[in-house]
């Protein structure tokens, strides 16, 4: 979505991948809930789930895994389980988007406001 080319002509205002959130994450939403991580990580452990997939929809992963190992030949059976886990992963990817435009936007503000003073 262009994040390379925005980091590279206004790195001052553009938030990198790893970056931790500098503003308070009520600001501007009072009623925002701390995420909560449903699975454990001893679960995750376990399970040998590889890092990249131990994220807050680990615990539909790891039912839609057992789903199909207890039905294993008719995989058709597990769709309610493998559509929760997509639905999840699409919800978290469009959460990490807002948050990464809230945070470059909060960056420009203050920018714009140190500028005027």
């Amino acid at each position: 979505m262009g994040t390379t080319y925005a980091r590279a002509v206004r790195p001052d205002v553009t938030p990198g991948p790893d970056c931790v959130p500098t503003f308070d994450p009520l600001l501007g939403a009072p009623n925002r809930k701390e995420r909560v991580m449903k699975a454990t990580t001893d679960e995750m452990v376990s399970a040998k789930l590889p890092l990249a997939d131990r994220d807050y929809c680990a615990d539909k992963l790891l039912k839609y895994r057992s789903c199909r190992a207890d039905v294993f030949p008719f995989l058709y059976k597990c769709h309610h389980e493998k559509h929760e886990y997509m639905t999840c992963e699409f919800e978290d990817y469009v959460l990490r988007m807002k948050e990464y435009e809230r945070e470059r936007r909060l960056l420009e503000r203050q920018k714009r406001l140190d500028g005027a003073a």
